[in-house]
């Protein structure tokens, strides 16, 4: 491998990557890495005018975006989403189901409503999104699914159950997808982060805050930043070999 190689890995000319929850906190962050990285990224986010600040943050920096407004409960909307990323670039190499909903309830007071908003955004819509990218990824030929789960997944997560619920079962459809769509060149992995400085985090307490950041090896909470080069390996060359793993990226909170 000579120095052109190496460098090639982490590049990402060429291709097209969907982000949810894209115009803010990490999702946002990937995005940005992302277009820097030589891709064509398309913001899907709840609100036009915070997916149209974060393309023109993108343009600013010599990237290429486009702002698809979406809704991860409406699969209208997600097929939408996937008919407007073909129609605007002609391809899907990339997708990143990052969008979440952290509604959380004391068990006992747990609704149907509560329960269907909560999996409709956490782990129903990744899934639907990725079934109607199918197609576009299959025909990439060197397609990455990157689902961003939590490491609330595998805590005892009083209070955010639903969360970590969902959380839980697209890790269960991480391993399950990787398996079956391997052979359509599609691999599929997750990222668990732990405490991140996003606004989910920020809706906490600020006594709540410190101690989720305490409770890291490193002491300390990350910046979305930080996890863009996880997302890059992810998405790139470099984990051509690497399908079906969820890796945390949490300052050492599963450790302790």
């Amino acid at each position: 491998m000579d120095s052109q190689q190496l460098n090639d890995l982490f590049r990402l000319d060429g291709r097209v990557a969907i982000v949810t929850g894209g115009s803010r906190g990490i999702g946002r962050a990937i995005a940005e890495g992302y277009a820097l990285a030589g891709a064509r990224v398309v913001i899907a986010s709840r609100k036009r005018e915070a997916c149209d600040e974060t393309v023109a943050a993108i343009e600013k920096q010599g990237g290429e975006a486009v702002a698809i407004p979406t809704q991860m409960s409406e699969l209208a909307e997600l097929e939408a989403l996937v008919a407007g990323t073909v129609d605007r670039f002609g391809q899907i190499d990339v997708l990143v189901n990052n969008a979440a909903n952290a509604l959380a309830l004391p068990f006992g007071q747990v609704t149907p409503e509560a329960w269907e908003k909560s999996m409709n955004v956490n782990l129903r819509g990744p899934v639907f999104l990725t079934q109607y990218a199918l197609p576009h990824l299959e025909a990439s030929g060197r397609a990455s699914v990157i689902n961003v789960s939590s490491v609330g997944a595998f805590m005892f997560s009083a209070f955010t159950h639903m969360y970590a619920a969902g959380k839980a079962g697209l890790l269960a459809y991480t391993r399950s997808l990787a398996a079956e769509l391997a052979p359509k060149k599609i691999r599929v992995n997750a990222i668990a982060p732990g405490t991140v400085d996003t606004d989910m985090v920020r809706n906490n307490s600020p006594e709540a805050q410190a101690a989720m950041a305490r409770a890291a090896l490193l002491g300390r909470a990350a910046h979305p930043d930080e996890l863009v080069g996880l997302a890059l390996y992810l998405a790139s060359d470099a984990s051509s070999f690497m399908t079906g793993a969820t890796v945390n990226i949490d300052g050492g909170l599963i450790p302790r």
